[in-house]
């Protein structure tokens, strides 16, 4: 056996990557008559059912106005009901047929059962259940001094989406339906401070591609990956979605770019439409994966270069679009060194705590 496998090592990779160079066009060409057919005879959307979670801002609700456009019956679901009123009347004037919305916790079972039975009960059928649920950090990992909120970040970001779908699949393998995953590049390519939400991403991203094996052509499963998008974050503020995150304030008010979180939505809606198994945004993205595989010492060179040696370490940030709070008295569940004394921290949400202060 161990002589087997030293010719296979031998032999396998450079065969592979042969015959994948002849065939690259060919599969290039089939691909995108492919597309040019599905975008054609594209799945419509009108009058169809769709379930989106965390729609109360960010990806979700620029999703939630994606599918109203295309006539879609909606049922919109994230922790804070306010929220979503707002969201709900929007999407009615711009299409929607019918818009209901439900104050509902992904990470809890149950209420996962209650959103998708109101759904069956009301409107009969479900097309396409989206789960935008997501919570992201960014600290080190050898900062963190309070554990308990690694179960927070693996419940969010991996049972908030696998048991709203593990409720939905009955329903959606009688219409025939999709799954659609807000995933992230970080589930493939290591980001430095983001080693549990790259972790919880990875297991997703699994569970996700296992599950389409399973589901065969019964079931339709998209899964999205975004590179770095723009929100309000930003743009200066949070991503406020649950009341979860918190950050330091002097790093919420950095002036950043990213692309902007209405085109990732359209993408991810009209590749769900087309049937599409990847939707990417960038798509460039994907280079860093020959990188990984092929070279991953240079994949780790750039990232050393990229962050500078006298870089100060803050464990503070939780950005993302769902969630809960994550404050013990006022102070951040995870806490770390930092050259500010005594740093405000800025908590979004409804907080009753003295030390809550006012979003821009």
């Amino acid at each position: 056996m161990d002589i087997l496998n030293f010719v296979l090592n031998l032999c396998v990779p450079p065969a592979s990557m042969i015959m994948l160079a002849f065939s690259w066009p060919a599969l290039c060409f089939l691909n995108a008559c492919e597309w040019l057919y599905n975008s054609i005879y594209g799945e419509d959307m009108d009058n169809k059912v769709v379930i989106i979670t965390g729609a109360s801002s960010g990806i979700g609700e620029q999703i939630a106005y994606e599918y109203a456009m295309r006539g879609a019956n909606l049922m919109l679901v994230a922790r804070k009901e306010h929220r979503l009123r707002g969201i709900a009347e929007n999407a009615r004037r711009m299409g929607a047929r019918h818009v209901m919305i439900m104050a509902a916790d992904v990470v809890k079972e149950d209420d996962c059962r209650r959103f998708i039975n109101e759904t069956i009960s009301f409107y009969g059928r479900l097309d396409h259940l989206v789960n935008t649920v997501s919570l992201g950090h960014t600290f080190y990992f050898e900062e963190v001094t309070d554990t308990s909120v690694f179960p927070v970040l693996l419940d969010i970001n991996f049972w908030g989406n696998v048991y709203p779908t593990l409720v939905a699949l009955p329903y959606l393998h009688q219409s025939n339906g999709r799954v659609i995953i807000n995933a992230s590049v970080e589930s493939w390519l290591p980001l430095p401070r983001m080693s549990l939400y790259a972790a919880a991403k990875a297991a997703l991203l699994n569970f996700y591609e296992t599950l389409r094996f399973e589901l065969k052509d019964e079931v339709g499963v998209t899964i999205a990956t975004h590179g770095w998008i723009g929100s309000e974050m930003t743009s200066g503020k949070f991503m406020l979605e649950e009341g979860a995150e918190m950050q330091w304030k002097e790093e919420r008010e950095v002036h950043v770019t990213g692309g902007p979180v209405e085109e990732f939505a359209r993408l991810i809606v009209s590749g769900a439409c087309r049937g599409d198994a990847y939707v990417k945004y960038p798509s460039w993205y994907d280079v860093f994966l020959l990188y990984r595989v092929f070279a991953p010492r240079v994949l780790n060179w750039a990232f050393r270069l990229l962050i500078s040696p006298q870089g100060t370490r803050r464990s503070s940030s939780y950005v993302g679009t769902g969630g809960r709070p994550l404050g013990v008295e006022g102070r951040p569940m995870l806490e770390g060194t930092s050259p500010i004394n005594n740093p405000s921290l800025t908590f979004s949400g409804q907080l009753s705590h003295p030390m809550q202060q006012k979003l821009d």
